[in-house]
């Protein structure tokens, strides 16, 4: 796990050592054991490197490191199934003097080309330089775990890389807010943009779209920049004429793969654990691993006195499982104390205080030596977890005339305690999917422009309706692929790896292996959401290894802190204050906000404005 940044340019005084030793010193943090430069022997290809070391800690595993006299490579990540494909590759004549999967790398490239990345499981972000053909190829990862930014500039004739913006803005790339991103924030609390995963919050800097490459060189003396996707997930797809035993099993056995996987390291590994069924989930198949050979070191985040603290499902499953449970219970003076770094590390606008409750976790396992966490992002997301994925299954059911079956549905989840809102209009909507996108995407558009706090003048300057999208649903399949393709994953990965980077910890995510996710996509729905509960195919192949209390929760709690109290805390207000006036003066709020009172809201509540002025002025 690293911190990389590159310099490409015809212009040899763009490429310099001064300028790469800028940038890799604003990560430090991502890389604090070692750094590294290349220039090419022509002085148009430079890459820097700051080294995090986890598999093979010699100096075999340093980077930029070379191969075959011919391929150089800059890399962030982690291949976890990297000892296989060596095996292969070392059949096939290919020869490593090291230990580490950068090497391997290195190797799948010389051997596969470009579709080295169809061998890959891992997450990554990197750049490999071809001496021979003059030719630069980047990656990123399938689900976006891992960042990779760049800035091109035809007129400056450069193109310029790293793991994190703050080192594009060492090397002089201009920092300029993105006003459209900005105003799909403050509006929507949109921290992306999903028609093009490419913006970013600032102009200037692009973000390479997750399972996609890049391809930058020179022909006949002009530039020549491709992207493009190299993998996607099969939504349409359903396996057929199986029973549930089978789909069970296989997914308990791709799990238990990408979690063992995820273990493989060369210093000291632990999982967060927040009392859920995801991360539960996680620490019960490493148990399960190891036979209870060593007792993991497990991290929390607790708030005791808090109705959503989850202390008492915590401690069930450390107590069943022996684990070392480390907890942490920050509050609103750590926050205003923290606020500051929590924003730089993040760079770009956050949704709520969730991410500083992750930060202090993150933090904690650095206390505790602890260098690779692993963590349950990712499953409500494919398999359906949270209470908004309700009416899209029962829409399917309506869609596909099982009314009854859908109405049995409805009444499971009332009876679960869920708080159902289903009348006419999701008939509609089950029917005429596109006319009901089209309508969200007006109700969105309308919230936008009738936000009581942003000048006309702002509005008008930056609203862009093509920007906002609402996908038509027909199955649920539909949406679980928008949230995890398109919109909604990627912006919790990125929380996940700026808080776990800003304390030089390594984040590792099991329910992001591709080919379990592909296998999740492929099974019916009723084994994602039946009767009335949430992943259905996670809590049946949990049942017989957590506690009944835990796998059958009926309460669904996101990982939140006690944001509402925080906020009424005298430093909070007067910070939110601070950050009213500063949008006032820059002409994006209306004069009229500074005489009203802030709005005290929780972590995962609507409308959520006063949070999202605090977190842009750190921004702009």
């Amino acid at each position: 796990m690293c911190g990389i940044a590159g310099i490409l340019s015809p212009d040899l005084r763009n490429v310099s050592r001064q300028r790469l030793q800028q940038m890799t010193d604003s990560i430090r943090h991502r890389g604090p054991e070692g750094e590294g430069f290349w220039i090419n022997a022509e002085g148009s290809t430079g890459f820097g490197h700051r080294r995090l070391s986890i598999i093979d800690l010699t100096d075999a595993g340093a980077q930029p490191m070379h191969y075959l006299n011919r391929y150089t490579i800059t890399y962030n990540g982690e291949i976890y199934n990297y000892a296989e494909i060596k095996e292969t590759l070392e059949k096939e004549g290919y020869k490593f003097t090291s230990q580490c999967d950068t090497e391997v790398v290195l190797a799948a490239y010389a051997r596969y080309g470009k579709d080295c990345l169809k061998h890959f499981d891992g997450m990554f972000a990197f750049a490999i330089w071809d001496d021979d053909q003059k030719c630069l190829f980047c990656a990123r990862d399938r689900f976006g775990e891992k960042p990779f930014y760049y800035h091109y500039s035809y007129q400056n004739n450069q193109f310029v890389f790293a793991s994190e913006m703050k080192a594009l803005w060492a090397a002089g790339i201009n920092k300029k807010m993105d006003n459209e991103m900005l105003l799909n924030y403050l509006t929507l609390g949109w921290v992306q943009n999903p028609m093009n995963k490419q913006q970013t919050f600032f102009e200037d800097i692009v973000s390479l779209p997750p399972s996609h490459y890049l391809i930058y060189k020179m022909e006949n003396n002009e530039p020549y920049l491709e992207v493009r996707s190299y993998w996607d997930i099969d939504k349409v797809t359903e396996l057929t004429d199986v029973s549930s035993e089978y789909i069970k099993g296989t997914f308990l056995e791709l799990f238990t793969t990408s979690v063992k996987r995820r273990l493989r390291s060369d210093v000291a590994i632990g999982s967060s654990i927040s009392g859920g069924l995801d991360s539960s989930s996680i620490v019960a198949v490493i148990n399960k691993l190891l036979n209870n050979r060593e007792h993991q070191k497990t991290f929390s985040a607790v708030f005791p006195g808090f109705e959503k603290d989850e202390s008492r499902q915590i401690d069930e499953v450390v107590e069943r499982f022996k684990l070392e449970n480390f907890k942490v219970s920050p509050g609103p003076d750590d926050f205003i104390t923290d606020f500051e770094k929590l924003s730089y590390h993040q760079e770009e606008p956050f949704q709520s205080s969730s991410i500083y409750a992750q930060f202090k976790v993150y933090q904690l396992a650095k206390e505790k030596d602890v260098t690779v966490i692993l963590d349950g992002q990712g499953a409500d997301e494919t398999m359906a977890g949270y209470t908004k994925y309700y009416q899209w299954y029962w829409q399917e059911k309506i869609a596909e005339g099982q009314w009854k079956e859908a109405k049995k549905e409805i009444e499971f989840a009332r009876q679960n305690g869920q708080q159902v809102s289903w009348g006419w209009k999701n008939y509609i909507a089950a029917y005429l999917p596109q006319l009901a996108a089209n309508q969200l995407n007006k109700i969105s558009y309308k919230n936008q422009a009738n936000h009581p706090d942003i000048t006309a003048d702002f509005f008008e300057g930056y609203n862009d309706r093509t920007k906002i999208f609402k996908p038509a649903v027909t199955r649920l399949n539909d949406i679980l692929y928008f949230n995890t393709m398109q919109f909604g994953l990627e912006e919790l990965l990125r929380y996940a790896d700026r808080n776990s980077m800003a304390h030089s910890r390594e984040v590792r995510l099991p329910f992001l292996s591709h080919d379990l996710v592909q296998f999740i996509f492929s099974v019916p729905s009723a084994m994602k959401i039946y009767e009335g509960f949430t992943k259905q195919l996670l809590r049946l192949s949990m049942n017989d290894l957590l506690p009944k209390s835990i796998v059958w929760r009926k309460d669904k709690i996101g990982f939140e802190p006690p944001q509402k109290q925080w906020m009424k805390n005298p430093q909070v207000e007067e910070r939110i204050i601070e950050s009213r006036k500063k949008l006032v003066k820059q002409g994006i709020l209306k004069p009229e906000v500074l005489q009203k009172p802030i709005h005290h809201q929780a972590a995962h509540e609507a409308g959520n404005f006063d949070w999202r002025y605090l977190c842009v002025s750190q921004c702009i």
